[in-house]
């Protein structure tokens, strides 16, 4: 037949009616399998594109996934007319002079430069004055701690004084030293070697990389009441931040889960990124306020909380709708979401929700973008019986889903002020952990990943509070931990 469809017109001119059938439908076949050929060429070509556009403006991807050649920067913000810098009223940070300056260096003037007089013996009127901050040499200083040891006249018996709680072995450093070694370590995130070459830059005295370990091994087994106090007051906040990434620990890849608030920082590593991993960390099976995070689909099966979803996911993804299929809904969806944003943000002091009338025609204004979307962005054909899996959909489509379905969480934000616009605090929490991994490349062991955590749990959490780290690490090492408050105080 395929010979058949090389004839010319006269040729076909003498071919009977079956034969003419025959090859009409032999060419409608050959359409048939060409759109079919042609669609799905089309699918994998914007497959294609939409990987290649994703950057970390308009995706989920890190920014360190943009490689050499950086997105041009997009701001969402508005201009606000305001010139750049601090802005009037602004309490600057500049050094102020002291009352009582530990040391003074008076600059005497012996001798006129102007006629050569002699000003030894002329009383001064006045005086000048400029403070030098700075640090006076450092060193390490030895304690040598003697127990005496004494014969009982009346028994006999030796008898040995007592030495000082941590005082255990004949030669061994400090809680103070320790402290440092360890915040350097994981606040820092300093490695091991690099420690103790600064401890030896600083103090003249460079200890072994033991000394880093041992370290982070006692803060962790100091710190335990306050890592069960943030845990359990985690657990009783009204809104908590949620979220997770990838960490490589003994060469897998293992998952952070972090839960934190503005005063409150936990850690935690598992080999699953979900519902699995979420019920090991122990803070989402029994929290019951309101739980911000991506939409990561495990989230939602904890329904003992109420969600709010990020919406600085949802401006990135919209961003990425409006610059590779140039559909308007993306673009006004954008400005809507802004709009609520700036109208809760100028609610005045004590208001918790936005008045009723506002409500409402922000949820209408909501509906008719995604029914525009919809519209836009018709259901995929049926795939043939015979293919398991769900239709595939474009990205458009998956977001307006997305945005239809969990419209609630979406909009938690301008119904209850407590909830925020976006989960952007927890993924700074996360930022930091994802430095360690580039510095370090990975946790050699899931004992050092765990002792990470803990120790920057506490860290983050002390922060948080505006308090000194490394008292609060000294204190952790002399049986003092820093024990948080929910709402910024300590218990």
């Amino acid at each position: 037949m395929t010979s058949q469809l090389d004839l010319d017109r006269s040729q076909l001119e003498q071919l009977d009616k079956e034969a003419l059938i025959s090859i009409i439908l032999t060419l409608r076949q050959q359409v048939r399998e060409l759109q079919q050929t042609v669609a799905a060429q089309a699918d994998e070509i914007q497959k294609l594109r939409d990987q290649l556009a994703k950057n970390s403006r308009n995706s989920g991807k890190p920014p360190s996934s943009d490689g050499l050649k950086k997105p041009r920067p997009h701001n969402l913000r508005k201009k606000t007319g305001r010139s750049s810098g601090g802005q009037k009223g602004h309490k600057g940070h500049t050094l102020g002079m002291v009352e009582q300056p530990d040391h003074v260096q008076v600059h005497q003037v012996s001798r006129c430069p102007h006629c050569a007089t002699d000003l030894q013996s002329v009383e001064r009127c006045e005086v000048e004055r400029r403070q030098v901050f700075d640090i006076p040499p450092v060193r390490v200083e030895v304690t040598e701690h003697q127990a005496e040891i004494k014969v009982c006249p009346r028994c006999g018996n030796q008898v040995k004084g007592d030495f000082p709680p941590g005082v255990t072995q004949p030669v061994q450093y400090g809680p103070r030293i320790k402290a440092q070694a360890s915040y350097l370590n994981n606040y820092q995130l300093i490695p091991w070697a690099r420690t103790c070459e600064l401890l030896g830059d600083f103090y003249g005295h460079a200890p072994a990389e033991a000394l880093v370990l041992e370290s982070n091994t006692a803060v962790v087994d100091g710190i335990k009441p306050s890592l069960d106090a943030t845990r359990q007051q985690l657990i009783a906040s009204e809104v908590v931040h949620f979220d997770e990434s990838g960490l490589r620990v003994e060469g897998q890849l293992n998952w952070l889960h972090v839960a934190s608030t503005d005063y409150l920082t936990y850690y935690g590593v598992h080999p699953k990124r979900g519902q699995d991993g979420m019920n090991a960390i122990g803070i989402l099976p029994a929290f019951k306020g309101r739980a911000v995070h991506d939409c990561w689909q495990s989230y939602f099966v904890f329904d003992n909380c109420q969600h709010a979803l990020c919406n600085a996911h949802h401006l990135r993804n919209l961003l990425f709708v409006v610059e590779q299929y140039e559909q308007s809904w993306a673009e006004e969806m954008v400005q809507l979401l802004l709009d609520i944003k700036a109208e809760v943000d100028a609610a005045p002091a004590g208001q918790m929700s936005l008045v009723s009338e506002r409500l409402t025609h922000f949820e209408q204004r909501y509906d008719e973008l995604i029914a525009q979307g919809l519209a836009a962005n018709p259901p995929p054909a049926d795939p043939p019986p015979k293919k398991r899996g769900r239709k595939k959909q474009s990205p458009p489509k998956n977001l307006l889903d997305r945005l239809q379905k969990y419209k609630p969480q979406a909009l938690a934000f301008m119904y209850d002020f407590r909830v925020p616009f976006d989960n952007n605090l927890a993924e700074r929490d996360v930022r930091m952990v994802k430095i360690k991994q580039k510095v370090s490349g990975a946790f050699r062991t899931r004992t050092g990943a765990e002792t990470f955590c803990a120790i920057r749990s506490y860290i983050s959490t002390t922060r948080k509070h505006g308090l000194n780290v490394i008292d609060a690490v000294h204190g952790a090492l002399t049986g003092t931990p820093f024990i948080p408050c929910a709402l910024g105080g300590v218990a």
